[in-house]
């Protein structure tokens, strides 16, 4: 990796596993230009992860349509921005480890998300689920 300022090969003097998620966050320093810049490096999902869909079709995983469809769930509250974010990061985390072979059928994805969602916020979870029927 290259500093963003300057185009000098980085160092990397920190590193650490993310606790929730596949990932690892790396803190790099430029010996030129002494800048200090933090990276987080995740899975790509759409590469990782194939979706079966309820017609047999595949499509590739996106963190944000899930982000949406909860966001769009939890516009009630006035933290929904920021719930929406770390409900995200929590039903990928399952999602992932649920996983067999790089695929799972949408019907997984909803119905982790509204497990997810009834521990949280009842009333988003019923809007969830109104609004992604479970067809397995």
């Amino acid at each position: 990796m290259v500093c963003i300022y300057c185009s000098t090969k980085l160092t990397t003097t920190n590193s650490r596993a993310q606790k929730r998620l596949p990932g690892t966050w790396r803190r790099r320093a430029c010996p030129s230009c002494n800048a200090i810049i933090t990276t987080i490096e995740t899975v790509d999902y759409p590469t990782a992860l194939v979706v079966k869909k309820h017609d047999s079709s595949l499509e590739a995983f996106t963190r944000d349509k899930l982000f949406v469809s909860l966001y769009e769930c939890l516009k009630h509250r006035k933290t929904a921005l920021k719930d929406a974010t770390a409900l995200t990061d929590t039903i990928i985390g399952k999602v992932l480890s649920g996983a067999t072979h790089a695929q799972i059928t949408s019907g997984d994805i909803t119905m982790i998300a509204s497990d997810v969602l009834k521990r949280f916020d009842k009333a988003a979870s019923v809007q969830y689920v109104a609004y992604h029927p479970s067809r397995q």
